[in-house]
């Protein structure tokens, strides 16, 4: 009988709408122009604050698997940490939040946008990867998390570029110009798309030359290539987690097959879970990726959980 824990991404629908509790607060492009540093400061300020209070409220509902958003900062990429006018603040934000997260057991991540493309043969393309994943790190490293893949930082190869075997060397090679804060974390996730990238692809291509472990989409599976079984999928990724290190999977549905017939995109996600999701047996964590967040999660255990194993996480 597997253990799973399941989690949920980004946005706490409860206390944002009961407390306006957020972590995502940004702005556009023209506002950080206009009202610079003093006010990027504050929203960074109020959204590692919040993160303090989603964390205790993840404690107290049984959550122990959690990914944070990668707007905790906005417009990172524009400035240095230190030169925003609350960064003493804001630290410790980051470091009470992260021994909230270590003292009740809880796992976090991140997912960085899908512009993080190490595979690109443009450099300028990927300096801005390398940067962001390094800012990334460095908010890991600010909230006291382990330099492994307990920690996991997670993305995609990016495109084919009409050679995958080609863009997956060159995802391998650009992996070397990360930082360690970054390579002690990364990992690489199989895709939703025919063209792109399939679990035996990174297997094969990534996994093997650099040890970086693959977090198994099972959504992903049924929309990307076809070129193995699920089983034969997941416990390929499985296999590449280090010991002692749970293994991390994504789980959702289709919004097109279960919601909304109209929609055009096969890959979007549901709001709420129809189908359970299959672990092979093994124990893992699992990223529940609903549209409705940690309301889809006590939604998904009430559904497919047996009552004496049902946990938030």
């Amino acid at each position: 009988m597997s253990d799973n824990r399941f989690g949920y991404c980004c946005i706490n629908i409860t206390l944002q709408k009961s407390e306006k509790v957020m972590t995502n607060r940004t702005m556009r492009r023209k506002t950080f122009d206009l009202k610079g540093l003093g006010y990027t400061s504050q929203l960074a300020f109020d959204n590692t604050r919040d993160l303090i209070r989603i964390l205790e409220w993840n404690a107290e509902h049984g959550f122990e698997v959690f990914r944070m958003t990668s707007t905790l900062f906005p417009w990172a990429s524009e400035y240095e940490m230190d030169a925003l006018p609350d960064i003493e603040a804001i630290r410790e934000n980051m470091r009470k939040a992260g021994e909230v997260a270590r003292s009740t057991g809880q796992r976090l991540s991140f997912h960085p946008g899908p512009f993080n493309c190490l595979a690109s043969p443009k450099e300028n393309v990927v300096l801005n990867c390398i940067k962001d994943l390094s800012i990334h790190g460095e908010q890991m490293d600010m909230l006291g998390m382990p330099r492994d893949h307990n920690a996991k930082i997670n993305i995609h190869i990016g495109a084919a570029y009409g050679d995958r075997e080609a863009a997956l060397d060159t995802w391998c090679r650009n992996f070397e110009r990360l930082p360690e804060s970054v390579r002690s974390r990364l990992t690489v996730e199989n895709d939703d798309r025919k063209n792109l990238y399939s679990t035996k692809m990174l297997y094969e291509s990534v996994y093997k030359r650099l040890g970086v472990p693959i977090v198994f989409d099972s959504h992903h599976f049924q929309c990307g290539p076809q070129d193995s079984s699920y089983e034969e999928a997941f416990l390929m990724a499985y296999e590449t987690w280090p010991n002692g290190i749970r293994p991390v999977c994504h789980h959702s549905n289709s919004k097109k097959l279960h919601e909304d017939p109209t929609c055009r995109n096969p890959a979007a996600h549901s709001d709420y879970y129809y189908e359970p999701f299959d672990s092979c047996g093994k124990s893992v964590d699992v990223a529940m990726e609903a549209k409705a967040k940690e309301l889809a999660v006590f939604d998904y255990l009430q559904k497919f959980e047996p009552a004496e194993e049902k946990q938030a996480a």
